[in-house]
């Protein structure tokens, strides 16, 4: 990691201003989706909150590496699962005021895991169907938002039915043009 700082001049003649920024690695997410229609999500702790949290697998680039080799590693490396086939779902900026990266998102097809292989140390491992990872976002469980944009992602590609967030026992849809409740 390391801080960028800029002058930034929005007008000739105008006094700069100075701007700060966080540079790393680049990031991939991975919504990955087992045989048997369920996806892995993993538990560790997080420092910065102080506390675990749910998470989808993740993790930085290496130096040179490619982001969907680095999706495939992660993926095996957090959950024991390969990936059959890799679909790149798009790279977008995780904060455009405060981080000069970017994060690849994607959807795994797996096969099926690695007998013997358990997760990363400090890692744990959950299969959920769609609608239990909704039900996890609502209450709170699963709080990373760059995760839940994967997730939307890998929804508006089709990937998987965003139909299962907006279930009954979920919020109700909204016509927010007249904003009435459906």
């Amino acid at each position: 990691m390391a801080i960028i700082e800029r002058e930034v001049e929005f007008a000739p003649g105008e006094a700069a201003e100075l701007y700060h920024a966080v540079d790393q690695q680049d990031y991939i997410a991975i919504v990955a989706m087992t045989p048997d229609g369920r996806i892995p999500i993993v538990r560790q702790y997080r420092p910065a909150l102080e506390r675990f949290t749910w998470e989808l697998p993740a993790g930085l680039a290496e130096k040179g590496e490619a982001a969907a080799e680095t999706c495939k590693r992660e993926l095996m490396e957090e959950t024991g699962f390969p990936a059959r086939a890799v679909y790149a779902l798009g790279a977008y900026a995780p904060c455009t005021a405060r981080l000069s990266n970017r994060v690849h998102s994607f959807f795994i097809e797996t096969g099926e895991r690695t007998e013997g292989r358990a997760a990363e140390a400090g890692i744990e491992l959950k299969l959920v169907t769609p609608a239990e990872l909704a039900t996890l976002i609502r209450s709170g469980e699963f709080v990373l938002q760059l995760h839940i944009g994967t997730i939307l992602l890998a929804g508006l590609r089709g990937h998987i039915d965003l139909a299962v967030f907006f279930a009954a026992d979920g919020p109700t849809k909204t016509n927010y043009r007249s904003g009435a409740s459906q």
